[in-house]
């Protein structure tokens, strides 16, 4: 079997621990809160300097591809100190599936948090103001309304938060080392013409405040609105999460925890395609493949 790289139970994976943010606290010190904290404002911090620049230097075609890889590389790298939530929406989401007896983040940790999230995601968007001397305004894009800004964001805040609670939270998927690869790929999902085509493709507070702070001379409001859509998002993603993971809540899977997997699926793989053929992008199918 060693000649097939197999291993027996009695010689264990030596990576196996690094599988998944909550893996790799379980087998490593426990980190301390600053620590925890000082990971989620790097984190944080990096992907919202990853998607001013790419805004600010006009890449439309790679954008939401290279905002995936920093999310990715963040996860992958401060996971195991802090869960790399980078984003309020998930934080919220994690505490929700916690405070119903789940897996995911404790109640007093989501203020800490949101406010390092927050922090980091303003410092990141005056540095790239400063290097570019331009910034850009949070508002619905032009040609669209309220209403197709708010569908966006809900639908695919929940798609990231439904996501890392199945792949990074919930305890019967792991160990895995796709978690980080997962996440990132809802970004390439939702695109920066896909439903970004619409609301700008937020789906985080922390970075719809950045952004509209550091815009505060062409306008300021819309982060409160664009907060609001995320946070119903994430609280959707934790209440179906509930219902398609029962186990992990201590109750039996049974036929209808099936049939809306199938139905959550489907649902977002369709709308996906639909935005993506609608808004004619240029990186469709690489859209499509990732949802």
């Amino acid at each position: 079997s060693s000649r097939l790289g197999l291993r027996t139970a009695q010689q264990p994976h030596p990576f196996a621990h690094r599988s998944s943010p909550a893996a790799v606290s379980s087998m490593a010190p426990a980190s301390t809160s600053g620590a925890k904290y000082t990971a989620e404002f790097l984190g944080t911090s990096l992907l919202m300097f990853t998607v001013g620049c790419n805004v600010l230097s006009g890449n439309k075609v790679w954008g939401s591809t290279s905002c995936a890889c920093a999310l990715m590389v963040g996860v992958y790298g401060l996971g195991g100190i802090s869960g790399a939530n980078f984003n309020p929406a998930v934080s919220l989401a994690l505490a929700i599936s916690k405070a119903m007896k789940g897996p995911g983040l404790e109640l007093s940790d989501f203020v800490p948090y949101s406010v390092m999230q927050i922090a980091g995601a303003i410092v990141a968007a005056l540095t790239y103001k400063v290097m570019f001397h331009n910034d850009f305004n949070l508002t619905p894009a032009e040609g669209f309304g309220w209403q197709d800004a708010m569908a966006c964001e809900i639908l695919y805040t929940f798609m990231l938060c439904f996501v890392v609670l199945n792949v990074a939270a919930a305890e019967g998927n792991k160990p895995n080392q796709f978690y980080g690869l997962a996440i990132g790929f809802v970004i390439i999902a939702a695109g920066v013409y896909g439903a970004g085509m619409a609301s700008g493709g937020c789906f985080n507070p922390a970075v719809a405040i950045g952004v509209d702070l550091s815009s505060y001379g062409k306008g300021f409001g819309w982060c409160i609105v664009f907060m609001l859509w995320e946070f119903i998002g994430a609280a959707l993603a934790a209440v179906l999460f509930r219902i398609v993971r029962p186990e992990e809540f201590g109750a039996e899977k049974n036929a209808i925890t099936d049939l809306v997997s199938e139905f959550v699926g489907t649902y977002m793989l369709v709308v996906t395609v639909g935005l993506n053929v609608m808004g004619r992008t240029p990186d469709g199918a690489f859209s499509i493949a990732c949802a």
